[in-house]
């Protein structure tokens, strides 16, 4: 049986890799970032964008200008790339932010690809 996050997952995977057929590689991340959220939103999906995430540090909430690309379902974790290469620091920075909003479940997905499902990474949390 599969648990949520797995099934939106599909669903977002689906939705990127056919509006990356459309758009190619080459674009600006906030490109992708809206043109996902559009056909996220078309399948019924709620989205959030640009979600603040706060860091907690010794009890004391800081704003230090995290932010989560999408958030799907208030469950999935989304982070957008379009580069020529991810470095660790990429993979970190999301697991950092499904420590931080306590999700257990992230795609990092780099539109800098010629073959979509090349930049896709799931990312887990005690999933």
């Amino acid at each position: 049986m599969k648990n949520l996050e797995t099934e939106i997952s599909f669903k977002i995977i689906g939705a990127a890799i056919e509006m990356h057929r459309v758009l190619g590689p080459g674009l600006l991340e906030s490109a992708y970032e809206a043109a996902l959220a559009h056909d996220l939103r078309e399948l019924g999906l709620k989205i959030s964008t640009q979600v603040p995430m706060p860091l907690v540090y010794k009890g004391i909430r800081q704003e230090v200008g995290f932010r989560i690309d999408l958030l799907v379902e208030d469950k999935v974790v989304v982070e957008i790339k379009s580069l020529e290469r991810l470095a660790p620091v990429h993979y970190a920075q999301v697991l950092t932010y499904l420590r931080l909003s306590e999700k257990r479940l992230a795609l990092l997905i780099n539109f800098n690809t010629k073959v979509l499902k090349d930049g896709i990474f799931r990312i887990v949390n005690n999933l």
